[in-house]
């Protein structure tokens, strides 16, 4: 399967997305004082591990959508039929003088 331009960073994009609002939201969770993530001696409450258990399944899900769509832009950039070769491959140079020496040496 090949993923479009614009579906493969929209897919990065959406990894890296995850990595910051998931990390955010576990680090909050983690200082609430509001009283719902922990109860009055400290204990994790079920809101907690509830919400816990979400945001890492969230992030794991962010982190397998963001490597698909890094493949895709990896794929792109090293495929020439979409129009923009990748810059670090080497030119290859077509000239019809190379099939001929090779015959004149016998």
């Amino acid at each position: 399967m090949k993923l479009s331009r614009p579906v493969s960073w929209f897919l990065l994009a959406f990894g890296v997305w995850s990595w910051f609002i998931w990390i955010t939201f576990v680090k909050n969770l983690c200082k609430d004082g509001s009283g719902l993530a922990f109860d009055d001696a400290g204990a994790p409450t079920a809101y907690f591990w509830v919400h816990l258990l979400l945001a890492v399944t969230s992030f794991l899900l962010g982190t397998a959508i963001g490597v698909i769509g890094l493949r895709g832009v990896r794929a792109l950039r090293r495929d020439p039929a979409n129009g923009t070769p990748d810059a670090t491959a080497p030119a290859i140079p077509s000239s019809p003088s190379s099939s001929s020496s090779s015959s004149s040496a016998s």
